[in-house]
């Protein structure tokens, strides 16, 4: 096939690290929404402050549906083939596709995934494991550490380390006493053989990061959470997003842990909350993890400020949830357009009003489903790379763009991937 993994300029940067954002269900809407509140309407997120900026369309080949979900949607993403709905970086046809991060394990790169959702969902499985369903996801735990061997893999999701009917470490289970779900056995154990270091909670997280600051450590496996950092309904239904680690800690971490590889690191996190609270319609806790997201935005970026020549990071989305829409909350009646009056600025699914920082007005949200739409979403990026990501661009020209920028042809091309 014809892609831009063939295009070999001779005097390009090379990405020798690579920080790919996803912020799950995160559509334009959402991003902008997020600015008004947080920086106001002349103000920008850390993720609209990237030089290079695009949309991408999210389509999947599943035969019964045009939209996608996170499963084929990541698999486009970190394999450059679309896919059916529910399957994991496998094609429509069943054949495993290798991965942007298995390519950079094989070039010698560090790599990691990070996750406020379960670590071994959709989105960060399909970047290290191959499934014909994304709900195997004992099976994704085990791939990562014993197939690919995943450097740094923290996130949510612990119960499925566990087998089924174990009792979880007191830090993880929590007040609900979670169980172990898990079919393949402890894969916790398994890891910690693997050398794996085992952490469950902020105090041990922090003491492990103290340690490895003075000496190189193995690779680290921290599981924070039974399920997701959050408890997802409707407003007033119980929701609750207060993570045990925040998404720039963890990622602030997953970075100081990497990048000690003198040949670089790829680095996926993913901010799972944004589409989980959207699927809810539950307006202000999708805001709050668009701003976690942000947070760990700033994070890549302060790094990148001291690497600015090999470091690309890419802020995106694998679909939009929600159909989102934005509108003021004061905004006067426009009687002299043909139907105008009252009704204008009234939205189905209404919430709010949120304040505009810096403002004496606010906005309000809408909601057009509580599921995922075919809407494109924004795509930003900087760094060696990043101009392949602009305009209009296919799920799939991100895993060619990121093979280019991390000069992960040759690799590529022995892997079949070409």
């Amino acid at each position: 096939m014809t892609s831009a993994i063939d295009i070999e300029p001779t005097s390009r940067r090379i990405a020798r690290n690579v920080i790919l954002l996803i912020g799950d269900g995160m559509g334009e809407a959402h991003r902008f929404a997020g600015q008004l509140l947080a920086v106001g309407r002349d103000g920008r997120l850390a993720m609209d402050r990237l030089p290079v900026s695009g949309l991408m369309n999210t389509m999947c080949v599943d035969p019964t549906t045009f939209v996608t979900d996170s499963a084929a949607a990541a698999t486009a993403i970190a394999t450059g083939v679309k896919t059916i709905n529910g399957c994991v970086a496998i094609d429509s046809h069943g054949r495993q596709q290798r991965t942007i991060l298995e390519l950079a394990k094989a070039s010698g790169r560090s790599v990691g995934l990070i996750s406020t959702c379960q670590i071994t969902d959709a989105t960060p499985a399909a970047f290290a494991a191959h499934v014909p369903h994304r709900a195997d996801q004992s099976e994704v735990a085990r791939q990562y550490i014993e197939r690919v061997g995943v450097d740094v893999i923290l996130g949510g999701g612990g119960a499925h380390w566990f087998p089924t009917g174990r009792a979880l470490p007191a830090e993880m289970a929590g007040a609900s006493h979670w169980r172990g779900i898990g079919a393949d056995g402890d894969l916790v154990a398994r890891a910690r053989e693997l050398g794996y270091e085992f952490v469950c909670d902020a105090a041990s997280f922090q003491a492990s990061l103290r340690r490895r600051r003075l000496e190189p450590g193995g690779p680290l496996l921290g599981l924070f959470a039974a399920q997701e950092f959050f408890v997802q309904t409707a407003e007033g239904l119980g929701a609750v997003y207060d993570p045990p680690v925040s998404l720039a800690d963890l990622t602030s971490a997953a970075i100081d842990t990497l990048a000690s590889n003198p040949n670089g690191f790829f680095l996926m996190v993913e901010e799972s909350a944004i589409d989980r609270m959207a699927h809810q319609n539950n307006a202000p806790l999708t805001l709050k993890g668009v701003l976690e997201l942000d947070r760990a935005v700033q994070v890549a970026l302060a790094f990148a400020s001291r690497s600015p020549d090999d470091t690309l990071i890419v802020v995106t989305a694998d679909h939009e949830c929600g159909g989102l829409a934005v509108a003021g909350s004061l905004d006067q009646p426009y009687p002299y357009e043909p139907g105008g009056g009252l009704l204008d600025t009234m939205l189905a699914g209404e919430d709010g009003p949120f304040p505009v920082a810096g403002t004496g007005y606010g906005f309000v949200l809408g909601w057009a489903t509580t599921g995922h739409t075919a809407a494109p979403v924004p795509i930003t990026a900087a760094g060696p790379g990043a101009e392949r990501l602009s305009g209009s661009i296919e799920n799939t020209d991100l895993f060619d763009a990121l093979v280019v920028a991390m000069d992960l042809a040759e690799v590529a091309v022995a892997s079949g991937c070409a």
